[in-house]
C-alpha cells in the first residue's frame, strides 16, 4: 500500500498498490490551515497519526522532507518513505545533487504519450546509508524527465532528486519510479484545482472551509470527467455560457 502526501497536505491511501480492488481517499487539512498555508504544507503527520502504516511506502513533496517527519514515519509508524529533495534543504540538496550520477547507470526507464505531449523518464539510484546524515536514508534517487509536445518542438529536461528509506533489496528501481510517478498524479490534481478553480487564491482559510471547498472542487472535476469532458477549463467555460447546461450534465430537467 502507498500513501501519498500531496502539496496542500492532501493525503491519498491507495489500496490498489497492495493488490486490492478499491481505493480509499482521505483528504484533510490541519485545523485552521489552508491549502496555501505554510503550516498546512509542513504538518503532514497529524493526517497520518491515526492510520496503520506498518509496511507502507509514503511519498511526499519537498516541503515534507524534514528529519522529524522521517523519524516519525520509520520509527513510530514502521513505514518507509520516498521524499523529494529540493533547495529548501540546501545542504541535503547539495549532497544528493553532487553524487557521481554520470557514473551511475540508468536502472529504470518509462515512456508515455498523453495530454498532448510525449515523455521519457529515467531513474538512477545510489546507496547512501552512511553518507547523508538524514534519518533512515538508504538510497538517493535521480529522476530525469524529458518532455516535448506531440506536434514537435524542443525537448524540455527536468531533473528531480529524492531520498528513500528503502534499500535495493526492498524495492526495485521500477517500483521506485512507479511510486514517484503516482505521487505526481496527485500533484496534478492540485494543479488542476488551482488552474481551473483558483484554489491557491481562495480566501476561505479557516476551520474546515478549505477541506470542504477542495472536496467540492474534486466533485465538480469528477462530474465533468464522467460526463466525457477532457478539458476541465473548456468544460467550465461551456457551462458558464448557459446555466441550464449544468442541470443537463447533472441529469436534471432544466424545465
Amino acid at each position: 500500500m502507498t500513501v501519498s502526501l500531496g502539496i496542500g497536505s492532501s493525503c491519498l491511501v491507495d489500496h490498489r498498490a497492495a493488490g486490492g480492488a478499491a481505493s480509499e481517499v482521505v483528504r484533510g487539512y490541519p485545523s485552521g490551515t489552508a491549502p496555501d498555508s505554510p503550516v498546512g504544507h509542513a504538518t503532514g503527520t497529524p493526517l497520518l497519526e491515526p492510520l496503520d502504516l506498518a509496511g507502507c511506502v509514503i511519498t511526499a513533496d519537498a516541503l515534507h522532507t524534514q528529519r522529524e517527519h522521517a523519524q516519525f514515519l520509520v520509527t513510530k509508524k514502521q513505514a518507509h518513505y520516498i521524499l523529494v529533495v529540493k533547495k529548501n534543504q540546501p545542504g541535503l540538496y547539495a549532497q544528493v545533487k553532487n553524487l557521481p550520477w554520470r557514473r551511475i547507470p540508468v536502472a529504470a526507464r518509462q515512456h508515455g504519450r498523453g495530454h498532448g505531449r510525449q515523455e521519457h523518464r529515467t531513474l538512477k539510484a545510489a546507496a547512501v546509508a552512511a553518507g547523508l546524515g538524514f534519518p533512515h536514508a538508504a538510497q538517493a534517487i535521480c529522476l530525469t524527465r524529458q518532455v516535448r509536445p506531440l506536434d514537435g518542438g524542443r525537448w524540455r529536461t527536468v531533473t528531480v532528486y529524492a531520498i528513500t528509506s528503502l534499500d535495493a533489496h526492498q524495492a526495485t528501481p521500477a517500483q521506485l519510479a512507479a511510486w514517484i510517478r503516482g505521487h505526481w498524479q496527485i500533484e496534478a490534481l492540485h494543479h488542476l484545482r488551482d488552474v481551473s478553480y483558483g484554489e491557491d487564491a481562495s480566501q476561505i482559510r479557516t476551520g474546515s472551509g478549505p477541506q470542504a471547498m477542495a472536496t467540492l472542487r474534486n466533485l465538480a472535476i469528477g462530474i465533468l470527467k464522467t460526463a466525457g469532458h477532457t478539458s476541465i477549463a473548456a468544460a467550465c467555460r461551456h457551462h458558464a455560457r448557459d446555466a441550464t447546461r449544468t442541470l443537463e450534465t447533472l441529469g436534471l430537467d432544466p424545465a
